[in-house]
């Protein structure tokens, strides 16, 4: 069967960044499943995946704009650390905050000063160029239910809630 719109996946895979430092592998573990097409990995990777089969190994270079995106300077910003009051900040520390649109984005903390919290809404991977090396371990018709919640329920598609 082959990976198209609607299908459940199950793969495998290792992540390097260009310089081959291995950033995340599900090699050992349990492999992702997921409903191809339906936007839950990054773009450069579906379109890879796109009209490969079970038991199909491949490598896929991704530039960040397919990936993570490219890294926005805008998105780091230098906020009052009153913002924090009451609150123990160091830098590496990840939390939700609320965006200049409303909408709530994820942060990492880059510095911490008297005054200041400077913050970046960066994915951590933004501007960098992947490779994924993948080996496709199954694909199968997605369920109704599977289809009707845009997700899917574990391997065979029949996982409780």
């Amino acid at each position: 069967m082959t990976i198209s719109q609607d299908k459940v996946v199950a793969m495998h895979y290792t992540v390097t960044d260009s310089k081959g430092n291995q950033l995340d592998s599900s090699v050992g573990g349990e492999p992702l499943v997921f409903l191809f097409g339906h936007g839950s990995l990054i773009p450069g990777l579906e379109q890879a995946l796109a009209g490969k089969n079970a038991g199909d190994k491949f490598s896929a270079n991704i530039a960040a704009a397919d990936a993570y995106g490219e890294r926005h300077d805008a998105l780091t910003q230098a906020v009052p650390k009153s913002m924090f009051d009451g609150m123990e900040v160091a830098v590496g520390m990840r939390f939700r905050a609320a965006g200049p649109d409303g909408r709530e984005q994820s942060v990492i903390i880059l510095e911490v000063t008297e005054d200041e919290v400077v913050v970046d809404g960066n994915h951590p991977l933004s501007g960098i160029d992947l490779t994924f090396d993948v080996e496709v371990v199954m694909v199968r018709d997605a369920t109704d239910e599977e289809l009707d919640h845009g997700h899917v329920h574990g391997i065979d598609g029949h996982a409780g809630h």
